[in-house]
């Protein structure tokens, strides 16, 4: 009987607890170990309205966040609470970047009021709302590639993640 090799970052992912639900229309993609894929794990709504959107780049110079060039995107309902994992498939290994957009009131067009994120989480100003390719590519070979990413929001002048209160303070 032959022993199949499975990554250790892939059982990670398929001995996640039942309450992590994985979404969008990649799901299946990420409980595969020979698929490659990035389950983004994103953190940090200030609201829980709207619509999430998840872009995956591929490491084209040029092709980082242009218009009409991402390889893939999943655009979902925001859940009533916790984190949101998100598969998102790829074509193969190599380095990706990826973006995420939380429209807070879900109509479709960037707000100041809206986050942002990125793998690998740099930060963000408001001179700079768009980081280079080399701050946020993450490696991803055969299996899936978990990340987590932290929205961004505006609060006077600064980009920033939504402060964490402690439990039971409001």
């Amino acid at each position: 009987m032959h022993s199949r090799f499975i990554p250790f970052a892939a059982l990670a992912l398929l001995a996640a607890p039942a309450h992590a639900a994985i979404l969008g229309s990649d799901a299946a993609v990420c409980t595969n170990p020979a698929a490659s894929a990035v389950l983004v794990r994103i953190e940090g709504f200030k609201a829980r309205t709207g619509m999430v959107r998840v872009q995956v780049y591929s490491s084209t110079p040029g092709e980082w966040l242009a218009k009409g060039k991402k390889l893939r995107r999943i655009e979902l309902a925001v859940t009533p609470s916790g984190a949101m994992d998100v598969c998102i498939a790829v074509p193969g290994p190599g380095r990706y970047g990826i973006a995420v957009r939380h429209d807070v009131d879900g109509e479709g067009k960037s707000g100041w009021d809206d986050g942002a994120g990125f793998s690998r989480n740099p930060a963000l100003s408001l001179l700079k709302l768009k980081p280079d390719f080399a701050n946020v590519a993450v490696p991803v070979g055969q299996g899936p590639r978990a990340i987590d990413v932290v929205l961004n929001y505006r609060s006077g002048f600064s980009i920033r993640p939504v402060a964490i209160r402690p439990a039971g303070h409001n």
